[in-house]
């Protein structure tokens, strides 16, 4: 097991439709360059520690190289297996990492897209956390504020308690073969890699994230997701 390399799974052939705008939210340009490029650099600032990036997109996706005009480099993989769900473009990538040469012990750190404000001291955070662990896991953030029951019609009918909450970011990371068995098992339904693993009986480590660690989902995620990294341009000048 110490042998084992890392891999990086970037799912990116969702629609975006809540984001709202003509093209896929992940391609859409923020401070620069495209969404899933800002995504693609956290990942390339740790170079070496991967023994690939791969992003999946669509097999119809036009617009991937001009969101991605750099890639793949030497080591990334553009993976056309898309699916009509996350956990399809999961299952669909981890089997063509498989038919590259990745083995069923190596790691792999699945990763929002839209997440592209995740630093690589963050992702670093996460192997550092893992990859003695038996089953994995992810980054989290704790629920801070007070969670609610709705109505059909939007009344608040409970109040959860919040201290065993968990917000769950991306990435997280899991022995490929591990996963792909457990995306195989549960189908389409979970919404993330670490639902899968627990339907199998195992349960991730929950490593603490950063609440700027968002997934870029609304309208108003949009402006907010580029203060912070124009922010960050301007501490690095």
């Amino acid at each position: 097991m110490s042998s084992s390399r890392f891999y990086v799974l970037i799912p990116c052939a969702g629609s975006g439709h809540r984001a709202g705008g003509t093209q896929p939210k992940q391609h859409r340009r923020l401070a620069g360059q495209s969404m899933v490029a800002h995504t693609v650099d956290a990942f390339r600032a740790l170079a070496g520690r991967f023994a690939g990036v791969a992003v999946v997109v669509s097999p119809d996706d036009r617009e991937v190289q001009t969101a991605l005009p750099r890639f793949p480099a030497t080591g990334e993989h553009l993976l056309r297996v898309g699916g009509l769900t996350r956990a399809a473009s999961v299952r669909n990538g981890l089997a063509a990492l498989r038919q590259k040469g990745a083995g069923a012990h190596d790691w792999v750190l699945v990763h929002d897209a839209a997440r592209c404000l995740v630093t690589s001291s963050q992702i670093e955070a996460l192997i550092a956390a893992c990859e003695h662990d038996a089953v994995g896991g992810l980054l989290a953030q704790r629920l801070a504020d007070t969670l609610k029951v709705s109505s059909t019609d939007s009344r608040s009918t409970q109040t959860l308690p919040r201290a065993d909450k968990w917000l769950a970011q991306t990435p997280q990371m899991f022995r490929i073969g591990m996963l792909l068995d457990a995306l195989e098992r549960v189908g389409d339904v979970v919404t993330d890699e670490a639902s899968a693993i627990e339907t199998i009986g195992l349960a991730p480590l929950l490593v603490p994230g950063s609440a700027q660690n968002f997934k870029v989902t609304f309208p108003e995620d949009f402006a907010l997701a580029e203060a912070i990294l124009l922010g960050r341009k301007k501490a690095m000048a």
